[in-house]
């Protein structure tokens, strides 16, 4: 059986600046500027997927409504709210998704440190890029906030698959209903379009 989870790039881009938007719809766009506050109060220098899943989980009712159960997702907001102990320590000295030996967070490439919430890490970029790429492939106008949320579980070695597995939440069979929902939700949408009196028909 093949499995439905898209194939994840084999090298990461450079890190992206935290104000890349381009082709973010205004919700996906607030979604972005809310982790970078939450990386700046952490004072990460980074945004990384945990950030981008916090955010998500906060402000996109949709992503909310695919948990389907409210006390999984106070566990895990839960664990994102404590990221700055336990087990998120050692966040704080890495880059999420580097190579051994890269530059750690704080020893940027050019030898400084940098400034809170500057630039995504490389796991974030990837999953920027492919939220744009899953709203191409729809044909959508703009991405929504399942397409960030998809891009986040398809890579296991994400932090925000870290705290899902750490709140009992499986990232591989969210991904399915997620990717299930988004596939739902397209048809819908060109069944209304070529509907009479649906957008196409006007």
């Amino acid at each position: 059986m093949h499995s439905r989870i898209p194939p994840q790039p084999e090298q990461e881009p450079a890190m992206s600046g935290a104000d890349d938007v381009n082709g973010l719809d205004d919700e996906l766009a607030a979604v972005v500027d809310g982790a970078r506050r939450r990386a700046v109060r952490d004072g990460d220098r980074q945004i990384d997927t945990a950030h981008l899943l916090h955010s998500l989980l906060e402000r996109d009712a949709e992503v909310r409504a695919a948990f389907g159960d409210g006390a999984r997702i106070a566990r895990l907001l839960g664990y994102l709210v404590q990221r700055s102990i336990g087990y998120g320590l050692r966040w704080q000295s890495a880059v999420e998704g580097s190579a051994p030996g890269s530059p750690t967070v704080t020893q940027a490439a050019d030898g400084t440190g940098g400034q809170p919430g500057e630039c995504f890490s490389p796991l974030a970029a990837v999953a920027m890029a492919h939220t744009r790429a899953r709203a191409t492939r729809r044909g959508a106008a703009g991405t929504h906030g399942l397409d960030l949320f998809a891009a986040l579980l398809a890579d296991p070695r994400a932090r925000a698959v870290e705290v899902l597995g750490r709140a009992g939440v499986d990232a591989r069979d969210l991904l399915e209903r997620v990717v299930g929902r988004v596939r739902d939700a397209s048809r819908a949408s060109a069944a209304f379009e070529c509907a009479p009196g649906g957008d196409l028909a006007r």
